[in-house]
């Protein structure tokens, strides 16, 4: 496996250009299944998961072509529908055919999917929302299995704020007979990107965006061009990386909006941010100062941005708590953390940091995609070289980090196993 070397110890200064959002890019590329034509989507960001996406995709029997960060699909000819256990263990997100398969074949065979090891994240929201629109439901083997003839609308609550959860029936409820009302929706901009797109190819959506979500359905959909927004995760991660680094980083090819939540608690640290149209500039404190912080739903802080923090926060002047209220795993990385000399104890959903001078260098090991990324920003601010191991990880959600570090003035390699 490849693995990350970080040389520690350098400001870090530049510009640098924020790639398209992976966790918008998987839902739409997905809403493909749903039209009978080609489908045109640019800025899409070259990642682990987009082409296991593609590949998905095609193995439903859609043509797929992609180009630089240019992704087309025709799933005019869609005839499979099974996603096997083989291509869907690789991610979450997988589960997200299951809607649009059912809208447009009238039946689905989905693999239980996997992913990051961050805590439990049951679909039964899925199946509990679908088996509302009329679909029968039966778990067997480790896989969904559901059909349905005609899907038709519904008044549906979520028990827990669910964004995969609230996409897949978005999508499955474009196609069927009558009005949905999805309550306690997700409100993330990739939720509304997702309802944005879903209406360019022709769909009744209203209220994306808020807790309650109208679907009108429609008969037929039809194939869009369309640009992925910004990736807010990856924007964060190099705003934590210029207060992290005394330095100097101006964001390109942003939604500062995405980010309200994060700019606030940056400023709390000291950071100066300035916000222009689609840039941000972020120039890291001194001495940064200690912030409490607490995972929320959007527009809460996000738990995507939790572990960057948290390297923050280990190098601060005091003691800081961060509460983590979405996944119950999310703190593994803290044990690596530990390694590199942070003083951080875990005491149920949080994690007391208490700000130490600086970080030692160590060999670490990722755990999930956002603790990778936690790793290598631990690793610019830590004395010595620190050696990041498991980064296929990374290479799920960021595009070509290493390279965008090397660019601001960071020591970061990558070496190949």
């Amino acid at each position: 496996m490849d693995k990350i070397i970080v040389d520690g110890g350098r400001r870090l200064a530049g510009n640098v250009v924020i790639s398209g959002a992976k966790n918008a890019a998987l839902p739409i590329l997905v809403s493909s299944l749903l039209t009978d034509g080609k489908n045109t989507y640019t800025n899409v960001p070259n990642l682990k998961d987009i082409q296991s996406t593609c590949v998905l995709l095609q193995n439903h029997g859609a043509r797929v072509e992609a180009a630089e960060n240019c992704v087309t699909i025709d799933a005019g000819n869609l005839s499979n529908s099974e996603a096997p256990y083989d291509l869907v263990r690789k991610m979450r997100a997988s589960i997200l055919v299951l809607g649009p398969l059912i809208a447009r074949l009238k039946k689905a065979r989905v693999s239980l999917p996997g992913g990051c090891a961050i805590g439990a994240r049951p679909i039964n929201l899925h199946l509990k929302a679908l088996a509302s629109l009329g679909a029968k439901i039966e778990l067997k083997h480790g896989y969904v299995e559901a059909e349905a003839d005609r899907l038709i609308g519904a008044d549906i609550y979520f028990d827990i704020v669910t964004v995969t959860g609230t996409e897949n029936i978005m999508m499955a409820a474009a196609l069927a007979d009558g009005v949905t009302l999805l309550r306690n929706a997700a409100r993330e901009p990739e939720v509304v990107a997702l309802a944005d797109v879903l209406n360019q190819m022709g769909a009744d959506i209203r209220g994306a965006g808020t807790s309650v979500i109208t679907i009108t359905g429609v008969e037929k959909l039809c194939p869009v061009s369309v640009s992925i927004i910004p990736d807010r995760i990856e924007a964060g991660t190099f705003m934590v990386a210029a207060a992290l680094t005394r330095g100097d980083i101006t964001l390109e090819n942003c939604e500062p909006e995405h980010l309200d939540a994060l700019i606030h608690k940056l400023r709390l640290a000291g950071a100066r941010i300035q916000v222009s149209g689609k840039t941000i500039r972020v120039e890291g404190p001194e001495l940064i100062s200690s912030v409490d912080v607490k995972t929320h739903p959007y527009p809460g802080f996000p738990t995507d941005m939790q572990a960057q923090f948290m390297v923050l926060m280990s190098v601060a002047s005091g003691l800081s708590i961060i509460s983590e209220t979405i996944f119950e795993n999310r703190f593994i990385h803290v044990g690596e953390l530990r390694r590199m000399g942070a003083d951080i104890t875990i005491s149920g959903n949080a994690a007391v940091i208490r700000g130490v001078p600086y970080l030692s260098a160590a060999p670490v090991m990722a755990s999930d995609l956002r603790a990778s990324a936690s790793l290598i920003l631990a690793g610019l601010v830590a004395q010595g070289q620190t050696e990041v191991n498991r980064v296929y990880h990374l290479d799920r959600g960021y595009e070509a980090m290493e390279k965008k570090f090397e660019k601001l003035g960071a020591a970061v390699t990558r070496v190949k196993s």
